[in-house]
């Protein structure tokens, strides 16, 4: 904003205004003391003439003049006019210029001062002379007789000094009118200052003048069009840049805008509306005109809007273009969050279809080649591609279904695609005829449908092609080049998450193949026993969950359920490692608490091997829980290694969970491990699983085991297949983050008939009638077939118990899958099964108990050893199972 001066335009007006007015004032008041002399003066002669014209011609004075003293009678007269006329003398005298009267009386007869040439010769003059009364103004004028002739002369006059003191008279109030007009003058011409100050803002002349050169030059050269408009919707004004926006004419201003020719009529209608605009895009002149409007009688201006005027026509275009590529950066923006937000193949391409439609396209496919989907590599043609993503902005598109096989024939932009390893272009599918090869039907289907445009890109990493995306558009216009590297860009991206996708799942498949080649492929067949179990991997990749049902000596079955910690084929193998320890332990009949000490010092071992290698090893951490469960007593022994403990489902349908002797995780070897026996009643669930089933980041251990309480409760007839599935659609999600081993088994008791004992007195003669005894019980089991074989082992275990043990001696009869003949005694010595020489005489007996039993084997108990053998039960009625062998001529007792 111009600055602003003391001496502004309205002061200096208002200075020379008033020097004017004063000026005015005082010549006005200089001219009337003149007027006001000049007409006294003029007013004294007029008075002079017209008293001496009254004396001279009042009745009476031509007798006066012929009386023998004319100033005897003239004199009073004069003197009474005089002062009637208010005059200062009159003076009669006769034609030779001698008084008869005047005011000073010693001047009669004295001659006149003045001429009396003009008066004798018959006018009226008037002079100015200096006479006895002083500087005199007087008029004479000629007294005729009867007969015209001058006998006489008349003066009257007044003196100068009486004329002035008339004017002076006269001057105050001159004086005091000029003064009033003074006062008036500059009183309006202080308003008319204050008015002017108001309205030019108090700005001196040369700041007015650079405010409107400067106003001027932005009005006319601003790359802006400036409108006024009045109040009745006429123009007032228009610069340069408005002009040639609305390609005004020249005689435009002063004009109503409705009169103006090729003038768009919304452009009339707004501007003549007088409403305000902000930005308001108009068509005008083939130009898209943004238009800002604003009325101009806010401030108390006159009524009327002020208009400016701006060309977007490119800005509009260019905007366009900045925002399609705010568009397009927004959109690979999204991609890159959007896509590959899990290690699955197919999931991936279903996101790549997500973020693309509708924003750059109105429907997708990706279709990849079948081995990428198994992980493998794919193949170097576009045949065998599965199509694994369709997905648009309508459900009833004529495209190739999701899960369908299609072999792409090399004429089709797919195939050149995968080939090439770069990307097709076709903007008018009706016009294009290669891409309808394929399927020309179908493609009939697809231009009917609408669609009318396809991009197809190669899904490659490195120099792989994985698969081709394909982008197809009916609501818009068709695909351009610069589309070409948008999809591109997508599917660039998408083909780096879909070939991490691919390793991911060859990698987890292997490893779950590893995993489950580790874990038991088949549960075997048990009578003490109705097991049903569930093995799930991680979402994120496999870990060391594992289970296990092994069948251990007299009908009895071992329950093993552990945990390695972490992730990968590294806690997979760990695993694999336990399983097989727990195998080998359970085949030597250890206890549960004796199990775990060995494992303990497995994985002791396994973390030393791990240090001491070079690549620095992970330190393994487990925890597991084994059990055995005799279905002769019912009772199960088992014992933890910083495990869960197992939930009971009692027959009545509540469940508990037990309480066992806390053990520490395998490999720590702090301390031994304790073992809990339970009574269970037939028909109870034993429930083993592994922490991913109820552990959670959402919820805490306690809440978690309560909801699988609630799983479980109220189901006791439930079988354990059933109750396996209702626990795994309680608690789990559909992907879990970590492994889960369920592992749930009902408990069988082993009827009283099925089994036989006998308590062996410590006599060699014993061993007879107890061969006796057997054979009459297998009589009774409907076995006699077995009575030959079964009575060698017998003779051989029980000849050995009495020959090398102690008492008690206690012979077990079982019968079950496999007839079972346990012998013990209270010595812990062991027999050992050894080839006798030729010349030997013992050493025999346990090889013909390894001939005739299909299994055989050593046991300790808290009280001694149980030595036992299991002959295979015939399936057919009848058949003999006696395995035809060469026996030695040994006695048996």
């Amino acid at each position: 904003m111009i600055g602003k001066s003391p001496r502004s335009v309205a002061g200096q007006v208002f200075l020379l205004q008033v020097a004017l007015v004063v000026l005015l004032v005082v010549c006005a008041v200089i001219a009337l003391v003149l007027q006001s002399g000049r007409d006294t003066t003029t007013e004294a002669k007029r008075r002079s003439i017209a008293v001496a014209q009254a004396f001279a011609h009042s009745p009476g004075i031509l007798e006066a003049l012929r009386s023998p003293d004319p100033s005897k009678i003239l004199q009073p007269l004069t003197e009474a006019g005089r002062k009637a006329a208010d005059v200062d003398f009159i003076v009669v005298m006769n034609t030779h210029g001698i008084r008869y009267t005047h005011p000073m009386p010693e001047k009669i007869g004295q001659r006149f001062v003045g001429r009396i040439g003009p008066s004798l010769a018959g006018r009226v003059y008037t002079e100015s002379v200096h006479g006895p009364l002083g500087h005199e103004v007087q008029a004479t004028v000629p007294v005729d007789d009867t007969h015209g002739k001058v006998v006489a002369l008349v003066s009257a006059g007044l003196k100068v000094q009486s004329i002035s003191n008339q004017m002076n008279r006269q001057l105050p109030i001159i004086l005091g009118a000029g003064a009033g007009a003074l006062v008036l003058s500059t009183g309006g011409t202080a308003l008319v200052g204050r008015r002017l100050r108001r309205q030019t803002r108090s700005l001196a002349p040369d700041e007015m003048t650079r405010m409107y050169e400067h106003h001027d030059t932005v009005l006319h050269s601003v790359r802006e069009g400036v409108l006024i408009v009045g109040a009745a919707g006429r123009l007032l004004l228009a610069n340069d840049e408005a002009r040639r926006l609305l390609e005004l004419p020249p005689e435009a201003e002063g004009r109503a805008l409705r009169d103006l020719p090729d003038l768009d009529a919304g452009m009339v209608e707004l501007l003549a509306s007088g409403r305000e605009a902000s930005d308001e895009v108009h068509f005008a002149g083939g130009r898209l005109l943004a238009v800002n409007q604003r009325p101009t009688d806010r401030a108390g201006g006159p009524a009327g809007t002020v208009v400016t005027l701006r060309d977007s026509t490119e800005l509009q275009a260019l905007s366009g273009r900045a925002e399609l590529a705010r568009e397009r950066l927004e959109l690979l923006y999204d991609a890159g969050l959007g896509i590959g937000t899990s290690l699955d193949v197919v999931r991936t391409a279903d996101e790549l279809a997500e973020v693309a439609v509708p924003r750059f396209a109105d429907f997708v496919t990706v279709d990849l080649a079948d081995g990428v989907l198994q992980g493998d590599e794919p193949a170097p043609t576009a045949t065998d591609m599965q199509r694994v993503t369709v997905h648009g902005i309508r459900d009833d598109h004529p495209l190739y279904e999701r899960g369908r096989m299609i072999d792409f024939l090399p004429a089709t932009p797919q195939a050149r695609g995968f080939d090439a390893g770069r990307s097709e272009l076709i903007c008018d599918l009706t016009a294009a005829v290669d891409w309808q090869t394929q399927d020309p039907e179908r493609a009939r289907q697809i231009v009917e449908y609408g669609i009318h445009s396809l991009i197809t890109a190669p899904i490659r990493t490195g120099g792989t092609v994985l698969g081709m995306a394909s982008f197809w558009r009916s609501k818009r216009e068709p695909f351009d080049e610069e589309d070409v590297s948008l999809a591109e860009e997508l599917v660039a991206r998408a083909g780096v998450s879909i070939d991490n996708a691919r390793r991911y799942a060859r990698e987890h498949a292997l490893a779950v193949t590893l995993q489950r080649s580790l874990l038991p492929r088949a549960l075997p067949e048990l009578s003490a026993l109705e097991v049903a179990y569930r093995y799930l991997p991680a979402q994120s990749g496999v870990s060391g969950d594992w289970f296990d049902v092994i069948p251990v000596s007299g009908s009895r079955v071992a329950l093993a359920v552990g945990d390695v910690v972490g992730h990968g084929l590294h806690a997979a193998a760990t695993m694999g490692r336990l399983r097989t320890a727990v195998h080998n332990f359970s085949t030597l009949d250890l206890p549960p608490d004796e199990v775990l000490g060995h494992l303990d010092d497995l994985v002791g071992r396994i973390d030393q091997d791990e240090a001491r290698a070079e690549d620095g090893g992970e330190i393994v951490g487990a925890t597991c829980l084994y059990a055995i469960y005799d279905p002769v007593t019912r009772r199960c022994v088992m014992a933890s290694a910083g495990h869960l403990a197992p939930a009971l489902v009692h027959p009545d349908g509540s469940v508990t969970y037990p309480e066992l002797p806390a053990g520490p995780p395998l490999g720590l070897g702090a301390m031994p491990f304790r073992t809990a026996e339970l009574e269970l009643a037939e028909g109870t669930q034993l429930v083993l699983y592994t922490d991913g089933l109820i552990e959670d980041r959402r919820r805490d251990l306690d809440v978690g085991m309560e909801m699988l309480r609630c799983a479980l409760a109220g189901h006791p007839a439930r079988s354990p297949e059933a109750s396996c599935r209702a626990v795994l659609e309680e608690l789990l999600p559909e992907r879990p983050k970590d492994d889960v081993a369920l592992l749930i088994a009902r408990t069988r008791a082993l009827p009283a008939s099925q089994v036989a004992d006998w308590d062996v007195p410590c006599d060699p003669a014993a061993v007879s009638g107890m061969r006796g005894a057997v054979s009459g019980q297998l009589e009774e089991w409907g076995l006699a077939e077995l009575d030959f074989g079964m009575e060698l082992v017998l003779s051989e275990l029980l000849t050995n118990a009495v020959r090398y043990g102690s008492e008690p001696i206690h012979v077990r009869l079982i019968h079950d899958r496999a007839l079972i003949c346990e012998v013990s005694d209270g010595s812990s010595t062991s027999p050992h099964l050894r080839y006798a020489a030729t010349t030997d005489e013992g050493g025999r007996g346990l090889f013909l108990v390894s001939q005739l039993a299909e299994r055989w084997g050593t046991r300790y108990t808290p009280t001694g050893k149980v030595i036992w053998a299991e002959l295979g039960v015939p399936k057919v009625p009848g058949a003999p199972r006696v395995p035809v062998i060469d026996i030695p001529d040994i006695p048996l007792d």
